[in-house]
């Protein structure tokens, strides 16, 4: 047999072996001999594909600033508001939580972590954390569980309009300063003095204390800032409330350098025998003698919402930002008898709630 009489018969051989062989269930002669079988094989394989793509797990990253302990309640509502549009952790939805501890040098780091791990979308538990999350992407979509002024923070254009990558809820509800006093001025009649427990570097405090200047100027009373940097000052500040002899007390510390001390804040209180209205509703859990404010728990339940609307296709620069639309006032009775206050009837009425 010659050269090219043998490379003939290894053709004619490996034609027919190929022609022989099952390929993904269908043989090169029923295929070649089949036009439409091509068809359908392609279509079979794009819907594999497209199947793949739908049964896809989201990710999402959830950064907080302070200790996971300190803000059980907020996480655990944010969950709740995942299960109510359907999401369980675990089955068909990924939550990376983040924390900073408390330590803000880490927050950067830890914002970066969530953008390696290419995660769908960040939910940020406050205002620092935003704006870590800010600094390291421009990409991902950024939740806001809260923030005293998004528009004052640089985080979004307007709340109708967030323009960029960011959106989610403001905590900021005008007046409430000036409703916190007026409780003040109802629970202790001869007020004439109140200290101020602010952070002076917390984003959003310039915009509470232009509120509070405004409500103390309608009731006449004297302020007393006490600016509350790191957690070794909180005890100095209640020093200086008692010697500059301070009525009661507004708190605004929040974050990092008050949450994680809300019992330590709540007996210095009842040391100094000073009525303070607080801004969380955890200081008063914790033994603190009132809350009256934004019910923060129902803004991270609420913050689910945005994340299924941004899942589902929706951009964070079409989603407005929205704000509180649930306020809560918690009055702790066995707090007041430890300083020796008594509460007039009219006010307890109006509580929410009464922890004796």
């Amino acid at each position: 047999m010659t050269g090219s009489s043998e490379q003939r018969a290894v053709s004619s051989k490996d034609a027919g072996a190929i022609h022989g062989k099952n390929v993904f269930g269908f043989t090169l002669s029923s295929l070649l001999s089949a036009p439409c079988s091509i068809g359908a094989l392609l279509f079979a394989l794009c819907s594999i594909a497209e199947a793949q793509q739908l049964t896809k797990v989201p990710r999402i990253g959830y950064l907080s600033g302070s200790p996971p302990s300190s803000i059980t309640a907020r996480t655990e509502a944010f969950r709740q508001g995942l299960r109510d549009l359907g999401y369980v952790e675990g089955k068909n939805i990924v939550i990376e939580w983040r924390s900073g501890e408390g330590k803000r040098d880490r927050f950067s780091a830890l914002a970066a972590d969530l953008v390696h791990l290419k995660v769908d979308v960040i939910v940020t538990a406050g205002p620092l954390v935003t704006r870590a999350a800010k600094q390291a992407t421009s990409r991902i979509p950024i939740v806001m569980a809260q923030d005293p002024d998004p528009v004052g923070n640089g985080f979004v254009a307007s709340l109708a309009r967030p323009g960029g990558n960011i959106t989610g809820l403001s905590s900021l509800a005008p007046g409430l300063t000036g409703k916190q006093l007026e409780l003040l001025k109802e629970i202790v009649p001869k007020l004439s003095r109140v200290a101020v427990f602010e952070t002076s570097t917390r984003p959003g405090n310039a915009q509470t204390l232009r509120e509070v200047e405004l409500a103390a100027g309608a009731f006449g009373v004297k302020l007393q800032y006490l600016d509350v940097l790191r957690p070794k000052d909180i005890e100095t500040a209640f020093q200086a409330a008692v010697t500059e002899r301070a009525d009661g007390a507004l708190w605004f510390v929040t974050g990092s350098i008050g949450n994680p001390h809300r019992k330590k804040i709540a007996d210095l209180a009842v040391s100094s025998r000073l009525p303070v209205i607080y801004n969380l509703l955890d200081h008063v859990e914790a033994g603190g003698l009132m809350f009256y404010g934004v019910n923060t728990v129902d803004l991270d339940r609420r913050a689910a919402v945005y994340v299924d609307r941004i899942l589902k296709g929706a951009k964070p620069a079409d989603l407005p930002v929205e704000q509180p639309t649930k306020f809560d006032f918690i009055i702790n009775l066995k707090t007041a008898k430890q300083i020796g206050l008594t509460i007039p009837p009219n006010v307890l009425a109006r509580a929410d709630k009464v922890i004796k």
